[in-house]
């Protein structure tokens, strides 16, 4: 049975994520599929969060901080809590969400076939991450005036509970697959965890905000908005752009800074293992290209999403995999990314 539940996590995968469908095959197994899991997992409780209606996801997010115990009962639990969680999605839940939340027993029992080595990192991620969401939630998500988020300190723990938990998460599961890792490298991949995690989610934050504002979600501090006379309500009105450039402008300092830790992150991983650096290469040269796609940018606040094309997409995929073995290349090819502004046909 278990090859069964194994098959609608890979097939699942790249319907939920096009990132994670192109750097979690890059893993050697049982990684790639330890990863896979915990990925599903995490988008659960994302879809919780984004698809399921406001007053029952704190019930759900307890329900599958519970469900990742896989305490006596569990299935029974887990397919209570696929039916709750269905009869509650928003009207335009996304079908690949859907299909996800009916398949949560299938996800619970491949997690319960891994090695005891995988599943306690995964099981800490997923309940330090509903209790995160649920608790911001509770504070700061109710109705139009709960908007936003109270300061920078906020926003940045909300990056933690939702991408800096699953850095930490990585890092455990990485030196598990590596037991030869030295105590040095283990101390820097430790010290770097969360801000890979929330390098990766602070600029998603930053490309999306349009999106999220269109869909009734605003991450961003609402005193840094005041401080430039906005809050939520006009922060993407057309005679007031000025104002939010110079707003998002100030936070795209601040990932910058965290995708540069992201970096010195990734090149700790051992040159010998390549799959590991190709899985962390891939987003975070993503997400550095796409910071330039938004800095500066007046159209990251209009309606139309600004993405990076299939394009460059591939050639930042071939990119890192020449130089994957060369922390000097990768040095010189991520400050080239970092300057070259919204495409990368500049670089070489």
């Amino acid at each position: 049975m278990v090859a069964h539940e194994e098959s609608f996590c890979r097939a699942v995968l790249p319907r939920v994520s096009r990132t994670f469908a192109l750097n979690i095959p890059l893993l050697p197994p049982p990684l790639d599929l330890v990863v896979t899991v915990a990925y599903l997992l995490t988008r659960i409780a994302d879809t919780v969060e984004d698809e399921i209606q406001r007053p029952r996801q704190e019930e759900l997010f307890a329900a599958l901080a519970d469900l990742v115990r896989l305490e006596p009962g569990w299935e029974a639990r887990a397919q209570a809590f696929a039916r709750l969680a269905g009869d509650e999605f928003l009207p335009d839940a996304p079908a690949a969400e859907v299909e996800l939340i009916e398949g949560t027993v299938c996800v619970l029992k491949t997690l319960a076939s891994l090695p005891p080595w995988a599943q306690a990192p995964l099981r800490r991620c997923v309940r330090i991450m509903t209790h995160g969401m649920s608790q911001v939630q509770r504070r700061h998500g109710g109705g139009e005036s709960g908007l936003g988020l109270p300061d920078l300190q906020t926003t940045l723990a909300y990056c933690y509970y939702v991408a800096g938990v699953v850095g930490e998460m990585l890092t455990e599961l990485f030196i598990a697959h590596a037991p030869t890792l030295d105590e040095r490298t283990r101390a820097q991949l430790r010290s770097r965890a969360i801000m890979f995690g929330e390098a990766l989610q602070l600029t998603n934050i930053l490309k999306d905000v349009r999106e999220d504002l269109d869909q009734g979600r605003c991450w961003l501090p609402l005193d840094r908005m005041a401080l430039h006379g906005l809050e939520p309500a006009t922060l993407a009105r057309p005679e007031l752009r000025a104002q939010a450039m110079a707003l998002h402008s100030e936070l795209v300092v601040i990932a910058r800074r965290a995708l540069d830790e992201a970096l010195e992150y990734t090149l700790a991983l051992p040159q010998s293992e390549p799959g590991l650096r190709l899985f962390c290469l891939y987003p975070l040269f993503f997400a550095v290209t796409t910071l330039n796609l938004v800095d500066g940018n007046p159209a990251v606040f209009d309606t139309t999403p600004l993405k990076l094309s299939r394009e460059v997409v591939l050639r930042l995929m071939l990119l890192t995999q020449e130089r994957v073995a060369s922390d000097s290349a990768l040095r010189a090819l991520f400050a080239e990314c970092s300057r070259v502004p919204s495409e990368v046909e500049a670089v070489r």
